[in-house]
This record gives structure tokens, sequence and C-alpha cells, in this order.
């Protein structure tokens, strides 16, 4: 990688993303970006340039925590600090890797010298390294949640605790978070997207002369980076100037009762969650005024802090596209009158999106610009492909389809899934090591303290009686005169503690003719729902599996996308036969090769059918082997090798031939109806699901007679 970055004015189009990233740099207080969007868009690009455009900082001389020689930090661990003159140093943009242990990131406290010297021994991490610049989490949909966690809190506080054992550490945290995703791999839970300021949905641009634009300038870039940034060095010395510029006018910008009656209505319009979208509207609207050179507040600030403030704050489940109806947010606004406007100022710096190129955020571009495009066509922002509307429920039920999964089978319309309900707990028996979560008991480093152990090497979480006890017998030998205790490297140990991961939840679901009633499946879809939706809240990885006239198959790979899943599921049809030893085959298969890929992460089997076989749909197999048979011998494979399953039984009517209870038993697993899969059912509760092939004696029976 070049050590001269991309310029950020020379990024083609993306004119919301390049404003949310200006609007932070002018008021840190925003809040911070989130971007979402598909990869290829140049959402690390963009980031990565952004620091080039902030003004320098001045620094105490030799403080490892940034502090301001005007105001030093009191509580600096490096201090205390005299006021005086500092060096300036550029703005750094720290990256913080998915993988980062909480020690990379919060800085880690030597424990032994804490605890023999008295001293306080700090190594700072990543958000001391940040403080008044910038931190850039990439992936951040992929970081651990307690990182999350400790992130979003520094961010909210500016500032950074270390408490280990009664010793703790403060210093002072206050920098731009920047944090990208693609969509595809996962959501964020709500309560963290809501701590982001602004969110951005940046896409490829589909215009072919915007394209070949964005390929010239890389291509340029990649032959000669410090010949490319010197050709953009005006530009970017305009903006940066603006930036400046907008940093000082800020105080000055007024924010009217009008604007802020808009802001409230915007907010309470939408119905989003508590306070905090106010106010972050509030400082984005006063940083777009400040941008553009004004003194006070427009209704087409507000309009466009709204439509960078609320998409995600408005999202009720994780099925819900993020977005805003502009139409609705247009007669919230309208129903204000406008202030008596100030005159337009000079502009300062570049243009403001005379080109074609502003923000959008008013008829006049003045709800804040974006810098030119000087030698490009005129950026544009292209929607992206609406996917292709369900087939109506008036589709008649038994009119033949083309078969997607082998010939003969009479394919029918997708139906639309009932209404999600909150579903009992399913969880994985025993005790995991996999990636943090919230559905299965697990070995984690959060949690509840369960023992003790000798540290594998750094120590990250003292147990405290257990080193006092291994250190008290050997105080005399270590000639012990005072009252502290002389404790020694061996003496350490490790907390051991007990939490909850996520785990990989595989469904495979029955998609034959048996299940194609409408009201059936329709129920079916809702409770499959219900599951991804719960499975998305205890932060696992899913898959899909359907099976139906010949064959089964993945119709989605295990994936941290359960809004993948959820559309999947949607424009799932159903018809023909019945190859349920096919499913559970492909199962098998998947399950497989996911071990090797991630043997840390325990897989949960949830398998949606009525128990019914009618085709075996795999090859081989013993010469006269009944469907049945081949799917009770695919269950016992399963069984035998340990993979926690449930069954959802999806039999109704009044005459039940009890199949999914003979396939449950052979899968050693539990069997619940669609009615008990309800937390809110009389139906016990589903705590642990067996892994073990423990048949009583009425089940075989039953299997027997099956047979």
């Amino acid at each position: 990688m070049s050590s001269v970055p991309f310029p950020f004015t020379a990024v083609v189009g993306q004119t919301d993303l390049r404003l949310a990233l200006l609007l932070n740099a002018v008021s840190p207080a925003v809040g911070g970006v989130l971007v979402r969007g598909e990869k290829g868009t140049a959402k690390s690009t963009a980031v990565r340039a952004l620091s080039a455009l902030l003004p320098q900082v001045d620094v105490v001389p030799g403080c490892r925590f940034s502090c301001a020689p005007g105001a030093p930090d009191p509580a600096c661990p490096d201090g205390p600090h005299e006021p005086g003159a500092g060096a300036a140093r550029p703005a750094r943009m720290v990256e913080l890797p998915v993988g980062a242990s909480e020690d990379r990131l919060v800085g880690a406290l030597d424990i032994e010298r804490a605890l023999s010297e008295g001293v306080k021994a700090f190594e700072p991490g990543l958000l001391a390294d940040a403080h008044r610049g910038i931190l850039y989490v990439d992936e951040v949909n992929l970081l651990h949640d307690h990182l999350i966690d400790l992130l979003l809190d520094a961010a909210a506080m500016g500032a950074s605790y270390v408490e280990r054992e009664g010793v703790s550490v403060r210093h002072a945290a206050r920098f731009l978070l920047v944090g990208t995703m693609n969509p595809e791999e996962g959501e964020l839970r709500p309560q963290l997207l809501d701590r982001f300021g602004l969110t951005v949905e940046v896409a490829a641009s589909r215009e072919p002369a915007q394209r070949v634009e964005v390929v010239r300038r890389r291509l340029a870039y990649e032959d000669d980076p410090a010949a490319f940034a010197i050709r953009w060095a005006d530009e970017e010395h305009e903006v940066r100037a603006r930036v400046v510029a907008a940093r000082a006018l800020l105080p000055q910008v007024s924010l009217g009762d009008t604007a802020l009656l808009q802001i409230a209505a915007a907010c309470a319009g939408f119905e989003v969650d508590g306070m905090r979208a106010d106010i972050v509207m509030a400082r984005t609207a006063t940083a777009l005024a400040a941008w553009a050179g004004r003194t006070s507040v427009r209704k087409e600030d507000v309009r466009q802090a709204a439509l960078l403030a609320l998409p995600h704050r408005r999202r009720r489940n994780p099925f819900d596209a993020p977005g805003l109806d502009e139409e609705m947010l247009d007669r919230i606004l309208d129903g204000f009158p406008d202030e008596e406007p100030e005159p337009d100022p000079e502009p300062q710096g570049p243009d403001d999106g005379g080109d074609g190129d502003g923000d959008g955020g008013g008829p006049d571009g003045d709800g804040g610009g974006v810098p030119p495009q000087h030698d490009g066509p005129p950026a544009q922002e292209a929607d992206s492909p609406e996917a292709a509307p369900d087939t109506p429920d008036t589709t008649r039920e038994d009119a033949p389809q083309p078969s997607a999964q082998g010939s003969g089978a009479a394919e029918q319309a997708p139906v639309a899934a009932a209404e999600p309900f909150r579903t009992k707990v399913l969880s994985v028996p025993g005790l995991g090591e996999g990636a943090a979560g919230r559905r299965s008991r697990a070995r984690t480093a959060h949690g509840r303290t369960t023992g003790s152990q000798r540290p594998r090497g750094h120590l990250t979480k003292l147990h405290l009686a257990a080193t006092v006890h291994a250190a008290a017998p050997h105080q005399k030998a270590r000639g012990r005169a005072g009252r502290g205790l002389v404790i020694r490297k061996d003496d350490l140990r490790q907390a051991t503690r007990e939490g909850r991961e996520g785990n990989l939840v595989l469904f495979v679901v029955d998609a034959s003719g048996s299940m194609a009633a409408r009201q059936r499946m329709g129920a079916v879809k809702g409770a499959v729902m219900s599951l991804l939706l719960d499975a998305y809240q205890r932060r696992d990885k899913v898959g899909l599996i359907t099976f139906r006239g010949s064959g089964a198959e993945l119709a989605l790979p295990p994936t941290s996308s359960v809004d993948a899943a959820a559309a999947r599921l949607e424009r799932l049809p159903t018809g023909g036969r019945t190859p349920l030893a096919a499913g559970l085959l492909k199962a098998h298969e998947v399950l497989r090769v996911e071990r090797l890929r991630d043997p840390s992460r325990r897989p949960l089997l949830v398998v949606v059918t009525d128990g019914r076989a009618t085709s075996a749909g795999v090859p081989g197999g013993r010469p006269g082997d009944t469907p049945r048979e081949l799917s009770g011998r695919s269950a016992r494979l399963l069984a035998s090798e340990g993979i926690a399953s449930v069954v959802v039984d999806c039999e109704s009517g009044p005459v039940r031939l009890g199949l999914a209870g003979v396939l449950a038993a052979d899968l050693g697993a539990p069997a619940v109806t669609l009615d008990g899969l309800r937390a809110d059912s009389l139906a016990g509760l589903v705590k642990n699901v067996r892994t073990a092939v423990t048949h009583t004696a009425s089940l075989d029976s039953v299997s027997r007679r099956a047979a």
C-alpha cells in the first residue's frame, strides 16, 4: 500500500459519504459516521483520505495521550503537564482491526507491577492513539460485541477507563469514529446503530461514464501516487481551508425555534426511539450551516440532517430496510414557516457543488457542498436496482410453474410469511469456546468468573483471591518484612469466565408439495422468520437448505447476514415430492465443510418438516431401501457425529402420522410444534437440544411401526 493516500477530492461521486465525513470534520460532536454499502465502493478510500484534510493538532511533547498544551488533561497518566508551548503534528487516523483484543483497544495495565510495586504501569491502546484524530473500524459489523461496547462508550464519554482489580487508569479519548460495513455480512444491533451519529448508504454508480472515470483515476494513482496527489493538491488545500473556516464559524451558528420544531417534528413523525436523534440532527444541521458559511440554520439544513441521521434509527427489526420516505419528510417540514433567511455568504473555498456534485440538501445546494470534480463527469448517485417484487398472493396455487429442483416438481408461487413471534430458547448443550454471542454456554473472555488457571501468555483477567492464595505460603521464604505481599510472576492466576457464544444455526426447510398448502407454508415461513430474528439477536451465523422435487439445494451458505436469509426464505417456492434424505445429507456436507473452516463454532441444526419422505433424492443406497429408510439412516448419521438438532413439526389437521417425531428420535433431538415454538405458549420451555441418540421405549416402538 502506498504511503501517499488517495486524495479525498479525487473520489468520484459518493456525495453523501463525502458530505457526512466533512460534517464530522467540522463538528466531531455530530457523533461519527457509519458507512454501509457493497464492496468496492470507495468506503475505505474516502475514510483514509479524510485525515489529510483535518487541521494539525498541538500536543504536549512526549505525552503518549496527545494532551493539548493549552489545556492538558489533569488525569493524564503521563501528567501532570505544565501549560506551555506544544509541538504540532498531523491528525492521526488509527485503524482498529477486526481481530483486535480488548487490551489492544483500551490499553494494558501491568497487574504484576501494580500489586507488587503499587505503580500504574500502563501501555496505551488504540483509543489513546486516536485521541484528537480519527478512529476507523473497517467491517465494524464483524467486531466482537464487547469491543464495540467499549468503543462506543469511549466515543460517548470522551474518555477511556481501564479497571483491573481495584487499579484504574483514565485518559481522554475524543475522536471522530468512522465505521464501514457490508450489510451482506451481517447487521449491527439496533442499539449500536443508534450510537453512530450519521449513516450513509453507498453503491457503485451504474453510469458507464462515471465508472470509466473511477477506473482512470485509480490507475493514474497506482502508476504514480505522488504525482497524482500533486495534481489534486490545490483542491485538497481549498477543502482543508474550508474545514478550518467552518470550525471557526460553528460557535456563531444559531439554531432558531423554527428549526428546532422541524427537527422535533421529523423525529416524532418517523417514530425514532429516544432523544439522541434530535440532538444529532441539531448538531448536523448546525454543521451544515457552518459548512455553507452561514450563521443560521435553514430548512434545507434540517432536511439534509434528517436524511443522514434518521434512516438507521427508524428500523424496528433486522428485516426492515433502512431508509426514509422523503415525501413524508417534506410534508412534515412544510408544516413550519421558514424564518427570514440571511443573505447568502461569499463562497469560502471551492464552489458549493455548482458542477452538479453538490450534496442535494436543497434546491440551491446551500444545504452543504462537497468538493467539485474538475476533470471528470458530474458525480451522480445511481440507485441500486431493486429486487423483483414477489408474485402476488392472487396467483393460483394449482397453476403449474417451471421446476427449480428437478423435473416433474410442480412449482407453486412463493407465499408471504406469517407475522414473526418471539420464540423459545434453543441452545447447544455443553460448554463451547466459539465466538462471543448470546445463545449457548461457553468459555469466554467476559462473563461470570467460574475459576482460575495459570495464565497462558499475557495476563488479562486477574483472579485476585487465587493469586493471593498462591503467593501466601511463600512469604517467609521471600523475606517479607512489611505489610505488602511479595508477588512473583508464578503466583499470578488468570480468571476463567463463562458467558455465551454464537452458533451456526443451519435451517433445513421442507418445501415439497406436502407443505404447499398456502396457510401452512405461510405459518412455516413465519416460524422460520421468527427463528432468524432470534438468531440475529443472539449473534449467530445462519444457513438455509431447502429440499423438494428430486433433491436438496443450499439456498444460502452460512453467513452472518440474517437479512439475506430472510430474503431467500421469502422467495422460496414450493411443490413436488419430498426428498428428506437429500436435505439431511446436504446438511451433513455443509456442516462438515464449516467444521473445517471454523472448528470452534458449534452448529445447531433446525429441521422444519412434517416428517414425510416420498423421494430418495440421493444416489446409491441399498437395494429396496425406501425413502423413509434412507431418511432415517441419514438422520442417524447426523446424530452419531454429535450434531445438536431440533425438529419443528409442521404437521397439522385432526389426523397426524407422527412422522416428525420419528425423525426427531433418529436425530436424538426434541420435536416442537409450530405453536409450541412460541415463547408464550403453554408447552414446556426448550432449553437444551439433546445430541446423544437416546431413544425411549415408546419412540423405539413408534420407529418400528413406521418402518
